[in-house]
């Protein structure tokens, strides 16, 4: 997927296929992201200060494209520190078919968070791992309190050309490592499975909804990124990488649970 390919974008608003370009977009910036995490340290909402506490409840937090459990630690404990029970995905790396992580690992964590603690789980996901999250969502609402995008373009793979390639890479190992486990489109907008098609589908009204975005944006076009509802909606300042360490998005989280819980 060089420059110039068209690439199919899920438009949810419409329940069909659009075609856009590659994102025009400077993946530069990205390399500000190590800002937000010191900035993060310095911030009162690391430690719990000013925010509403947790309950107990149910976490799961999944990573982006390439990504693994492992750098979102900071989040996690966090969580853990102002009153929620987290559980990691058990994602070891992110470049899979989203349809088998979702029955073959992400089950087994939601099943597991159900059984241990009380009432509906929230799910958290940075990048991809939201897109993932979204899909989760539609699919289980019985089980999900809530679900919290990350610079997640769940509206389509309109992202940094760097970026296109290297799922093209993954998506030929899918297919050479899976073979008829996976359908021939598998990590295409055109796939009919059920990762996709949940993502053409309305998410229940009962699942409180948060897309957390930035405009500086470097891997992704943000504006794959919103639900367009205004009371969904947060924009902060940062980098695609960054928002996993930055204290507003962290601030958000904190209030969107709370807010979830209290419907």
């Amino acid at each position: 997927m060089g420059s110039g390919t068209r690439i199919p974008v899920i438009d949810s608003r419409r329940q069909r296929v659009e075609e856009h370009s590659e994102a025009d977009i400077s993946i530069w910036k990205e390399a500000l992201f190590g800002a937000e995490l010191l900035l993060l340290h310095a911030s009162p909402v690391y430690y719990g200060f000013g925010i509403p506490r947790g309950n107990g409840s149910a976490v799961i937090v999944i990573p982006g494209f390439l990504f693994n459990d492992e750098y979102l630690g900071h989040l996690n404990g966090w969580l853990d520190r102002i009153g929620y029970r987290t559980y990691v995905s058990g994602i070891n790396l992110n470049a899979e078919c989203p349809n088998l992580l979702i029955r073959d690992r992400l089950a087994r964590t939601i099943d597991k968070a159900l059984r241990e603690t009380d009432g509906k789980i929230h799910i958290i996901g940075h990048s991809l791992g939201g897109v993932i999250a979204r899909s989760v969502a539609h699919q289980r609402p019985d089980d999900i309190a809530s679900v919290i995008t990350i610079a997640s373009p769940f509206r389509g793979v309109v992202a940094h050309r760097a970026i296109l390639s290297a799922a093209n890479l993954v998506r030929t190992q899918i297919l050479k490592e899976h073979g008829s486990k996976v359908l021939p489109d598998c990590y295409t907008a055109h796939c009919t499975c059920d990762f996709i098609c949940s993502l053409k589908s309305q998410i229940p009204e009962s699942v409180i909804k948060t897309a957390i975005y930035t405009q500086d944006d470097g891997v992704v076009d943000w504006r794959y990124c919103l639900t367009h509802d205004p009371g969904c909606d947060f924009e902060v300042p940062g980098t695609h990488i960054g928002l996993a360490f930055n204290s507003s998005v962290y601030s958000i989280i904190a209030n969107r649970l709370h807010f979830a819980r209290t419907q």
